[in-house]
């Protein structure tokens, strides 16, 4: 497939532009933490694509892992990181994260985040594939909590400016190099917004398949359009699905946050049944791959669309206390959690892969910077381990706004460029809803929890015949960004020819580290076509 540089005309003579030091595209966690970083040395303008509060952070309940409580090591998160990213972790990246994030969490606390507290000071839960009891939480809140101290520390200096629903299209470059990006803001017109160095923190991609407990927003939007300006994606194959989604006709897809099976609670069949102890001896609180797999494992041999979440051994009160979102949010639709089991299925949640970065959140393309789930540091490896997501975000935002920080510093001559496209290198206007929809269906089928070279080549087959949107609505743009990255995920899963961490194949169900401790790279190339790498290094080299 031809793949665009651009996906709609522009002509940035003729159209609103925006000069800054900074720009920021992506408003979460990673986001605002690079924009606190980066506003001490110039202007940073921070583009929302709705409002400056939501996005995948605040959906965020479990906590974040970190290494607050007295019982724990530094070594032993690390240790229990690797062992759930399957062997693809990069270890500085991880000891990185797990290091500095004791000193993003305290600045955070210091920042006004109010999380739970015991007698001895933080409370921390247990969560699946932890060794000890290490995620620190408000309540199950903890990313609306995160969101708030940081969007109030970062939106109080008076060098950041927020542009909210602003949708960003694609970025911008110039001999080479990434010198802002092409925006649509809420009134229909194209604003270019130039900038001396470019944070990417546009999270995530779940709305890719038809079940996700991602938000709406959540397109691949920062990972498709760093693609297209040509910095280099990996990892795309790993794709991590949560086992306990809720499962109830006509609601949303409302996470049930693992913490819940760090506090006990129990995954029942249809028949009543307690089912982990069969796929694994740490049965509920195994690493979320094995989890997954084992729900989907179970609802195909009973021929039933979910199984059960069961919480009902603790009190009213201490889930009221510990569960209040989950609590208030499940009763609305009638079910009581002290009294009631849960109805749950799997869903796509959250992308180990992305634009490759560096420990510096440096990508491929000079002055384009990443970070959290847009970015891939390499820290999750095949595998999440639950609540290092937030971890990631805060130590790697800030990795990301020092580096912009040094770029701008180094930047000479004016910060506005004469760029342009015509509309004879875009893709025609189509309605994108339908094909939308096409697409998601299809990569839940046969690019999901379960691959076989079958499915893939069947989702590729499909895929090619879905063409690219050029319509200048959000819809269209968001649906060409899908399907851009559903093809690179199902080559990347095709070439990958065994099982590891959240990739598993049916027809090669073995890890095979002889052959595959290495990563699949996607780069653009000059012609639109994707070039693809297969290395134990990085992005950088001849293709293979």
């Amino acid at each position: 497939m031809h793949i665009p540089r651009h996906l709609v005309p522009f002509d940035t003579r003729r159209i609103q532009r925006i000069e800054t030091d900074f720009l920021i595209v992506g408003s979460g966690n990673a986001g605002l933490r690079a924009a606190i970083e980066a506003s001490g040395e110039g202007s940073v303008v921070l583009l929302s694509k709705e409002n400056v509060n939501e996005g995948a952070t605040r959906y965020a309940q479990g906590g974040i892992a970190v290494v607050m409580n007295k019982e724990d090591t530094i070594e032993a998160h690390v240790r229990d990181t690797l062992d759930a990213g399957a062997g693809l972790c990069h270890l500085p990246a991880v000891q990185t994260m797990v290091a500095e994030g004791v000193d993003r969490v305290a600045e955070l606390l210091e920042w006004g985040a109010e999380f739970d507290r015991d007698k001895e000071g933080l409370a921390f839960g247990l969560e699946g594939a932890h060794s000890v009891r290490r995620v620190a939480h408000k309540g199950d809140s903890t990313g609306e909590e995160m969101q708030s101290a940081l969007a109030k520390k970062a939106l109080s200096h008076p060098n950041v400016s927020v542009l909210e629903h602003t949708f960003v299209i694609d970025l911008l470059t110039d001999s080479g190099a990434c010198v802002g990006a092409l925006a649509l803001r809420p009134d229909g017109e194209l604003t270019a917004v130039f900038a001396k160095a470019t944070i990417l923190a546009a999270g995530g991609l779940g709305q890719l398949y038809k079940r996700t407990s991602n938000p709406s927003v959540a397109t691949g939007d920062g990972m498709a359009m760093a693609f297209r300006a040509g910095a280099a994606l990996t990892d795309m194959e790993f794709f991590q699905f949560h086992p306990t989604a809720l499962y109830m006709e006509g609601k949303p897809r409302f996470l049930i946050s693992e913490a819940a099976r760090g506090e006990g609670a129990q995954l029942l069949n249809i028949r009543g049944e307690r089912f982990m102890i069969a796929y694994d001896e740490r049965e509920e609180l195994a690493p979320r791959d094995i989890v997954t797999r084992a729900v989907l494992a179970e609802t195909m041999r009973a021929r039933h669309p979910c199984v059960y979440l069961d919480l009902t051994k603790h009190s009213r009160e201490f889930l009221e206390k510990r569960f209040p979102n989950i609590l208030c949010t499940l009763r609305s639709y009638g079910v009581e959690i002290w009294r009631d089991v849960i109805p749950v299925q799997a869903a796509a949640h959250f992308m180990m892969g992305g634009v490759w970065t560096d420990r510096r959140g440096r990508t491929s393309l000079p002055n384009l910077f990443a970070c959290g789930e847009a970015a891939c540091s390499m820290a999750h490896g095949a595998n999440r381990l639950a609540s290092n997501s937030l971890l990631e975000g805060l130590v790697f935002g800030r990795r990301a706004g020092r580096s912009a920080v040094k770029a701008a510093r180094r930047h000479e001559g004016p910060v506005w460029k004469p760029l342009s496209a015509d509309a004879s290198e875009t893709p025609p206007p189509r309605g994108a809803q339908e094909l939308r929809e096409r697409l998601q269906e299809r990569m839940w089928e046969e690019a999901g929890i379960l691959r076989s070279a079958e499915s893939l080549e069947s989702a590729l087959n499909a895929l090619e015949k879905m063409p690219l949107s050029g319509g200048t609505d959000r819809a269209d743009i968001e649906y060409s960004n899908m399907r851009i990255l559903g093809e690179l995920l199902a080559r990347a899963a095709l070439e990958r020819v065994e099982s590891r961490g959240a990739h598993f194949r049916l027809d090669r169900p073995e890890r095979d580290d002889a052959n595959w401790k290495r990563r699949v790279y996607f780069a653009r190339g000059e012609n639109g076509t994707v070039r693809m790498r297969v290395s134990r290094r990085g992005p950088k080299g001849e293709n293979r």
